[in-house]
């Protein structure tokens, strides 16, 4: 199987890079290097350096012969998106546009596109873990950007025939992990703590995450990548449907670091949803996939990524 992914020199797009290659597929990555860096790919690794929304990209698509794109490409921060809610649409809805035209022309079969759990908005606790059903509400313009995008492939399958799987990612983190995004307290606390810097919880700390691992989230595109017909044209959740609080994730990393640490408190954040955990119940059952590494083991390695990067 041959894949391009967008955004593949990025964070998640680097552990699934690996993950393709070893598994038997050639996989090309196209990053305009943004957020991405190069040095997060194996040297061996093909990049395109191209921005998905430059007049290049069709031709770049056209001429690959790919079977399918997974589309990582995207601004993933809350903040960003309050701020400057263009660049979010931009980004995120005129990118996978462009990134749909481009595999409608050149006859790629399947589109994998990484979504979030931002696109439910703040559930109440009695609806927790959040299923696929559950109405999205998102409350920034990132879970809506999102949200708009997996209508747009839903048009897009039934207007062309185009194949795809929504993945709802829960809150990524792991090695190579920028300060933004969904999952980025963990980059950020990691971060600090291997530098010797104090840390800060936006909020009471008592607001809970579903923290999953970057190589978990690459096996289970790749899952998406090779299920049958049968199983696509859905929305799956991501995560390891656990909850997990700001607090209790402070924790873990003093017992991973051996260090003692004393957060400091700050105000909440404009957007940010208050308790957030996913049901994996259907990535279960249709893609047979499973998260396999604990939040102790996830930690370690990112502890250990940013400590040796001092």
């Amino acid at each position: 199987m041959k894949v391009l992914v967008t955004g593949g020199a990025g964070f998640i797009g680097s552990h699934l890079m690996r993950c393709l290659v070893e598994n038997g597929h050639e996989a090309v990555a196209v990053d305009d290097l943004s957020c991405g860096q190069r040095e997060n790919l194996l040297p061996d690794m093909d990049l395109i350096e191209e921005n998905i929304l430059s007049d290049k990209f069709a031709g770049i698509v056209a001429s690959g012969g790919y079977d399918s794109i997974v589309h990582l490409a995207a601004q993933t921060m809350v903040s960003t998106s309050m701020d400057d809610p263009l660049l979010d649409a931009r980004q995120n809805i005129l990118g996978t546009i462009s990134v749909l035209e481009a595999a409608r022309r050149a006859g790629v079969g399947r589109v994998i596109f990484a979504s979030t759990a931002a696109s439910y908005g703040d559930v109440p606790e009695k609806d927790l873990p959040v299923k696929e059903s559950h109405k999205q509400a998102p409350m920034s313009f990132y879970g809506l950007s999102k949200t708009t995008v997996e209508h747009y492939l839903d048009v897009y399958h039934q207007a062309f025939g185009i194949d795809y799987v929504v993945l709802r990612f829960a809150n990524v983190y792991g090695e190579r992990q920028g300060n933004g995004g969904e999952g980025g307290v963990i980059s950020i606390f990691c971060n600090a703590i291997a530098n010797g810097k104090d840390i800060t919880i936006f909020g009471d700390g008592e607001q809970t995450r579903d923290f999953v691992y970057a190589g978990d989230i690459a096996r289970g595109i790749l899952a998406a990548l090779k299920a049958p017909k049968k199983a696509a044209n859905v929305a799956y959740n991501l995560s390891t449907q656990t909850e997990t609080s700001l607090r209790e994730l402070v924790s873990v990393l003093c017992n991973v670091s051996g260090r003692k640490i004393i957060p400091k408190y700050g105000p909440e954040r404009a957007g940010d949803i208050y308790k957030s955990m996913l049901s994996n119940g259907r990535a279960r059952r249709g893609l047979g996939w499973a998260p396999v590494t604990s939040l102790e083991q996830g930690l370690k390695a990112t502890y250990e990524y940013f400590k040796s990067q001092k």
